[in-house]
């Protein structure tokens, strides 16, 4: 005889069954802690998932400025970008539109976290390459991050030949340097903001009043509109302008438009330059005041190797 019906025998029947309720609520909240204690061991030896954020921005571009997005590995991407005449030149010069500045490049993902590019600009007859690189990607779970961040570096070579052939600058002075670290949020599906420290260096200045290093802060943001348009903006703050030119701090605003496989961006921006050494220092236009230029960029991707196989990886945002 077990020792619970033992016990049994010397309980009155009238408590017989508080006590085999009692009794059978315990194992039950016993087997429930054993089930816990389980799933906690389970858990710690499942491997936790890492969900990365996709989509920052939509394109490698805010608007004039990169954004924290790459291209994929064996992507090459085709961008035009085209800058008018003020808006506020009138119809003489049908509002800008019989001036332009045209920029043309191709970008191409070596992997899913670096990209390199080059183009060519008709404004100063410039041409310029670069590298960008994704030193952290935006994720929740294990080992969560709350921002993405990008290194990007870019070299302009001038080829304008509107100097004194008596002062003909050597190769070197016409070279200029820009380093950037892209720092982005995307804090909800419909909202991103991404903060761009920059240091740009030019080999050489117009007068010795000009700083040869410039430092400058970006700030750029995206708020979706619908499922493939949002609107985006862009501000570029100079601490140590050039004092040579009336330098004015950048200022973009624009619409995202998402068609299959390129990104149609429209702007409105007081630059009429697009590459970073360029349109942070050297505008000159009072966006406020009427100086806006008219412009857009287009980009096509195509595939030139292997497709990766998609991966279904949970995104938070």
């Amino acid at each position: 005889m077990s020792a619970l019906n033992w016990l049994m025998n010397f309980i009155p029947n009238k408590m017989k069954r508080i006590v085999i309720s009692i009794l059978y609520t315990f194992s039950i909240i016993g087997l429930v802690a054993q089930e816990e204690d389980l799933l906690d061991l389970l858990e710690a030896e499942l491997p936790q998932t890492k969900n990365y954020v996709t989509s920052t921005f939509k394109g490698t571009r805010i608007l004039s400025g990169h954004s924290v997005e790459n291209r994929k590995k064996n992507a090459l991407e085709f961008v035009i970008s085209h800058r008018f005449g003020r808006v506020n030149l009138g119809i003489d010069e049908l509002y800008g539109l019989d001036q332009s500045n045209i920029r043309f490049a191709f970008e191409y993902g070596l992997t899913d976290a670096l990209m390199v590019g080059l183009g060519r600009s008709s404004f100063d007859k410039t041409y310029d390459g670069f590298v960008k690189y994704k030193l952290w990607r935006q994720r929740s779970g294990k080992g969560a991050l709350p921002v993405s961040v990008s290194f990007f570096g870019s070299a302009a070579y001038r080829t304008a030949k509107d100097f004194d052939p008596e002062k003909k600058p050597t190769r070197s002075q016409k070279l200029a340097y820009t380093t950037q670290i892209l720092i982005a949020r995307k804090f909800s599906p419909g909202f991103s903001l991404q903060f761009t420290p920059t240091f740009i260096h030019r080999n050489s200045v117009k007068t010795a009043l000009d700083p040869h290093d410039i430092l400058a802060m970006g700030l750029g943001g995206r708020v979706k509109l619908t499922k493939r348009m949002s609107f985006n903006a862009e501000y570029f703050y100079t601490l140590n302008p050039l004092v040579s030119i009336p330098a004015t701090n950048a200022v973009a605003l624009g619409i995202d438009i998402e068609t299959g496989g390129h990104v149609f961006q429209i702007i409105l921006s007081n630059s009429i330059t697009m590459i970073e050494k360029s349109f942070i220092t050297e505008s000159t236009d009072r966006f406020f005041e009427g100086d806006i230029h008219l412009g857009f960029n287009i980009s096509r991707a195509f595939q030139t190797g292997k497709r990766h196989k998609k991966q279904k990886i949970r995104t938070p945002h």
